[in-house]
């Protein structure tokens, strides 16, 4: 489903959460939505969702606005970080509502999921731990099988075995059949090898859009001597740079096969890092 977003904005009182947004997803592909807090993630995942109207522009999701449109909230399931569910429903009941609502409901793989997780169909809602309620909403979203399917934090409780785990089954199901997934993680370094595409939003602006793959070969830190690296780095885009005794590192655009064949120390920059560089760099602007 293609996702296109165009000049939009969303004002609370006289705080903007989104400032002039555009950007156009195409079709299946996992895409890490990252940003600090208060850069206006949760709320775009809101509008995209059709939960509430932006206060100026539009998204279209093949052509039609998702507010108040049931064809298509049907074909977007959003799972936030908490308060997914009421708390007076059982599991179970949660899993059958559930089902009723998205028609490609996998009963399947959410049972394999209640059984991975170790939850018990009965117990309600108000009763789990984080963790545990954490662990229903991955396996709602992965279950309802729905077109675009967001995840904003949503392994809050969980242990590093229990994310891996979560990792892992989602990428299984999308090789197995492709959609859209939207991620919204502070972990990032745990995630960002899924990701295909990333978008980085600050203070409610879209300051990157980039495929993964361009990202990991065409950012660098070189290291060298503070002479050497003035030279290279001159009229390329850089992120930061720093000095010591003699020696720069300069985060940099710039092809790592260019940057080794110069002599210098390469390596690639985390994607969590190319997050900070990039809205450090945005605020002090």
């Amino acid at each position: 489903m293609k996702i296109e977003v165009e000049n939009v904005q969303k004002k609370y009182k006289d705080q903007y959460a989104l400032q002039d947004v555009t950007f156009t997803l195409e079709g299946p592909k996992i895409y890490g939505l990252l940003g600090r807090n208060g850069a206006g993630k949760t709320t775009f995942m809101d509008i995209l969702a059709g939960n509430i109207l932006p206060s100026a522009g539009r998204i279209k999701i093949d052509g039609e606005n998702p507010f108040d449109n049931q064809r298509l909230t049907q074909s977007i399931c959003l799972i936030k970080e908490g308060n997914n569910f009421k708390k007076d429903l059982k599991i179970k009941n949660v899993l059958k509502i559930f089902s009723f609502f998205y028609p490609n409901w996998d009963h399947a793989l959410a049972m394999d999921l209640i059984k991975e997780y170790n939850l018990n169909p009965n117990a309600k809602i108000k009763t789990l731990s984080k963790g545990m309620e954490s662990a229903l909403g991955i396996t709602v979203g992965l279950a309802s099988k729905a077109p675009i399917t967001i995840f904003d934090e949503p392994y809050i409780g969980l242990d590093a075995a229990a994310r891996k785990k979560f990792y892992q089954i989602l990428l299984e199901e999308y090789e197995a059949e492709e959609r859209t997934i939207i991620f919204s993680t502070h972990l990032i370094d745990e995630v960002s090898l899924l990701f295909e595409e990333v978008l980085i939003l600050q203070e409610g602006s879209l300051v990157l859009q980039e495929k993964a793959e361009f990202l990991r070969e065409n950012t660098c830190a070189v290291t060298g001597t503070v002479e050497e690296v003035e030279a290279f780095i001159n009229g390329k885009e850089v992120l930061d740079k720093k000095e010591l005794a003699g020696m720069m590192t300069a985060y940099v655009y710039a092809s790592m096969e260019e940057a080794e064949s110069s002599g210098f120390k390469v390596e690639g920059i985390p994607i969590q890092d190319l997050m900070i560089y990039l809205t450090e760099r945005k605020k002090g602007a």
